[in-house]
């Protein structure tokens, strides 16, 4: 359903580090906003009743049921995104934001 890439899952085991949330799960969670565009979130947490359990790179994921059918075949990753600055970012060709790469046309 959604991969994490190990940078993500590097700083995900830091972050659970450093605010005492090591015996918790990650909470995945995306919704269309009012202009359609996907939103997510991500935090430590429990698991609810309605929700899904998975794992990537020994990361225990909870979804809910309303978010898990936006995150099929989506990658959670850690990158650079300017000199110093790093940040969580979501490839999910699910998302109406995601680009997709064209085939060159032969003319």
């Amino acid at each position: 359903m959604i991969k994490i890439t190990p940078e993500a899952a590097k700083q995900i085991r830091h972050s659970a580090e450093l605010t005492d949330s090591r015996n918790m799960r990650l909470r995945i969670e995306v919704r269309r906003g009012d202009d359609g565009a996907f939103v997510y979130g991500m935090g430590f947490d429990e698991m609810r009743d309605d929700d899904a359990l998975l794992a990537s790179e020994n990361i225990e994921i909870i979804v809910s049921n309303t978010s898990k059918d936006f995150l099929i075949g989506a990658t959670l990753d850690f990158v650079e995104i300017a000199e110093g600055e790093n940040q969580f970012i979501f490839i999910n060709p699910n998302d109406p934001a995601h680009r997709h790469e064209e085939a060159p046309k032969n003319d």
